[in-house]
C-alpha cells in the first residue's frame, strides 16, 4: 500500500503490508511534476471527456454527475465567529472516481472568499487528495490551485482542438484572471498561430498581471485592451468569457449577441455568461462538456437553473425545460471525442461551447502528475501508518 520510491525497496520489504505513505507535494513540486504542461493536459482532459461518454466514472449525486457539496454562510448570524455571506465565501468538496488509465479516486476540497485577493491570496484555495480506488487508502496530498487552473483551461483547449477554425487568429477574452490565462494557454496549444488577444478587464491591476503574463509565456502575441462586451466578440474566432459573477438575474450576466458573432466563430464559456434569442437559433451549434453534470444542478436548484448557476450549459437545459430546445439539440464533447459525432461541421458554423468544471477532471490530472512525481523523485513521503490502531 505505499507510494514509495524504487530506492526504497529494500526498507519497504521490512515493513507490515498494513503501513501506508502517501506523497505530498507542494506547489513547487508540483510545478516540477508537470501541472503547468498545457499540452499534455489537453491530452489528459480529451481521454477524461471520452471516459465521461462511455460512462466509466463517478462523481456524487443521484446521478453520478454532481459537481460537488457546498457548504453557504448566511447573510447574518446570531454567532460572532461564524464566517458571513460574501461573494465567493464558501467551502466545497468535489469527489470522484475516474476509470480509463486512470483507475484511481479523490476528491478537491477548497475555501473560496474573494476577499483573499486584498490579503495577496488566490479568491480560492485548493488542495487534493488523491486516493487508491480500492483499499481508499491516500497516495498523495497535493496543493491544487494549479491542478484546478490548468484542467479548467484544457477542457476549453479540447473544445478548440475539434471546433475552432484551423486559422484562427483572434482570440477574445472577457475577465482577465486565471481562467483566461490557462484557456488561452489551451488555445495556443491547439491553435498555434493565433496572433492577437483582445481583453476585457474591470480593473487596472488585472490587466497588467495578464499583459505581463501573456509577454512571459506568448511574447509573439498582441494584447489589445477593449472596452466592450461586442468588442470582445466582434471579428473573434474564439471568445470565452471567464469572469466569476454573482448569481441572481440572468438578464445581468453577460451576454453575448448574435449580431456581434462572426461566421465560423468558436465560443467557449467557463463562467457566467448569457446569450440572445439569436444564439439560441438551432443553426448555432450547442455543445457541453457532459449534460449530466447539468441535469444534475437542475436537479438540485429550483427552475430556472441558469439563475442560481450562471453557467451556459444550464441555460441550455432551461431552455429544454420550456420546450424551446430538444435534448437532441445539446451535443455531449464526448461523443465528438470518441467519433460519434462530427467535430466542426463548415467554416461558417458557430459553436457554443459550455464548461462547468468536474471533479473527474482533477482526478485525471492529479493521477498524470503524481505519477511524474514518483518516476522523478518529487515531493515528500510522509507516513499515514505502518499498522492501523483500530484495524
Amino acid at each position: 500500500m505505499t507510494s514509495s520510491s524504487p530506492n526504497q525497496a529494500s526498507e519497504d520489504a521490512t515493513r507490515p503490508d498494513t503501513a501506508i505513505d502517501f506523497l505530498y507535494l507542494s506547489e513547487p513540486d508540483m510545478i516540477r511534476a508537470g501541472v503547468t504542461d498545457m499540452p499534455r493536459c489537453v491530452e489528459t482532459m480529451e481521454e477524461v471527456l471520452a471516459l465521461l461518454h462511455t460512462g466509466d466514472y463517478r462523481m456524487a449525486g443521484d446521478n453520478n454527475d454532481s459537481h460537488g457539496a457546498l457548504v453557504l454562510f448566511p447573510a447574518e448570524s446570531e454567532f460572532p465567529d461564524m464566517p458571513l455571506a460574501t461573494p465567493d465565501r464558501r467551502f466545497m468538496a468535489m469527489p470522484a472516481y475516474l476509470g480509463g488509465s486512470f483507475g484511481q479516486a479523490g476528491v478537491k476540497w477548497y475555501g473560496s472568499n474573494i476577499a483573499n485577493r486584498d490579503k495577496g491570496l488566490p479568491r480560492s484555495i485548493h488542495t487534493f487528495t488523491l486516493n487508491d480506488a480500492d483499499t481508499g487508502a491516500p497516495l498523495a496530498i497535493m496543493s491544487a490551485n494549479l491542478l484546478s487552473a490548468y484542467r479548467t483551461g484544457a477542457i476549453p483547449g479540447v473544445g478548440a482542438k475539434y471546433f475552432a477554425p484551423e486559422d484562427a487568429k483572434v482570440v477574445g477574452i472577457q475577465g482577465p484572471g486565471t481562467m483566461a490565462k490557462t484557456s488561452l494557454a489551451a488555445f495556443m496549444a491547439v491553435r498555434p498561430g493565433i496572433e492577437t488577444v483582445k481583453v476585457l478587464g474591470r480593473g487596472r491591476a488585472s490587466l497588467d498581471a495578464f499583459t505581463a503574463w501573456v509577454a512571459r509565456h506568448f511574447p509573439q502575441l498582441l494584447v489589445e485592451e477593449v472596452d466592450s462586451l461586442e468588442a470582445v466578440v466582434r471579428d473573434s474566432d474564439i471568445v470565452t468569457f471567464c469572469a466569476s459573477g454573482v448569481p441572481n438575474d440572468p438578464a445581468q450576466y453577460p451576454t453575448v449577441e448574435r449580431a456581434w458573432v462572426k461566421p465560423g466563430a468558436f465560443l467557449s464559456m467557463p463562467a457566467a455568461v448569457n446569450i440572445d434569442a439569436g444564439m439560441e437559433a438551432p443553426e448555432v451549434r450547442k455543445v457541453v462538456d457532459n449534460y449530466g453534470l447539468y441535469e444534475a444542478w437542475a436537479d438540485e436548484n429550483p427552475a430556472p437553473t441558469h439563475r442560481y448557476i450562471p453557467i451556459l450549459g444550464c441555460r441550455f437545459t432551461d431552455l429544454v425545460a420550456e420546450g424551446k430546445l430538444a435534448r437532441t439539440d445539446i451535443e455531449d464533447m464526448g461523443a465528438v471525442v470518441t467519433g460519434q459525432a462530427p467535430g466542426r461541421k463548415s467554416a461558417e458554423e458557430i459553436v457554443l461551447y459550455s464548461v462547468g468544471g468536474m471533479p473527474v477532471e482533477d482526478v485525471a490530472w492529479a493521477s498524470v502528475v503524481y505519477r511524474n512525481a514518483i518516476e522523478q523523485g518529487i515531493g515528500v513521503q510522509l507516513n499515514l501508518w505502518d499498522t492501523p490502531e483500530l484495524a
